[in-house]
């Protein structure tokens, strides 16, 4: 159920993100895997429901929800790497010039794998629940507010007594 909410937020967010891509560089793909080969360079990755995997160079910034991403054979990325709900495989000589996010998964690196940031790792279901389920529940509460307020107003009053 969670991860069929999840597939349905990835892809009305996909029909968003592909409306701005500003270059043929960018890569953004719903459901497809992305490689970035070597010797090939790319400005931006945005990827839904599959995985990347870089063994070339990312000029920008790399985002995957729902797959995870492999940094191989002295792959570069210069921006940020954000990934939801997938793990992070930073091998020999991988090079990650900004900071490293991890929502729901895990980091497996090399001793020699470079990160030029921060990293940030919150591994576990709580907080892909927290942060796709937790919208949800409020707007419901909202819309429970919405309803109870309408029948309290559309109630017909009761006739007193005499």
């Amino acid at each position: 159920m969670v991860f069929r909410f999840f597939l349905t937020v990835a892809f009305l967010s996909s029909l968003s993100i592909t409306a701005f891509a500003d270059g043929s560089q960018d890569r953004t793909q719903f459901g497809h895997d992305i490689t970035v080969g070597p010797g090939e360079e790319v400005s931006e990755v945005t990827c839904f429901g599959c995985s990347v995997r870089i063994r070339g160079r990312v000029a920008g910034d790399v985002t995957t929800f729902g797959g995870g991403v492999a940094v191989e054979d002295q792959g570069q990325v210069g921006g940020d790497l954000t990934s939801f709900g997938g793990n992070l495989r930073l091998e020999k000589e991988a090079n990650i010039g900004g900071d490293v996010t991890i929502f729901g998964g895990r980091i497996h690196r090399d001793d020699s794998a470079k990160i030029g940031g921060d990293v940030s790792i919150f591994s576990g279901t709580f907080w892909l629940l927290l942060i796709f389920g937790l919208p949800f529940v409020i707007l419901g509460a909202f819309i429970a507010l919405i309803v109870w307020i309408i029948r309290m107003v559309m109630r017909p009053a009761s006739p007193v007594p005499a």
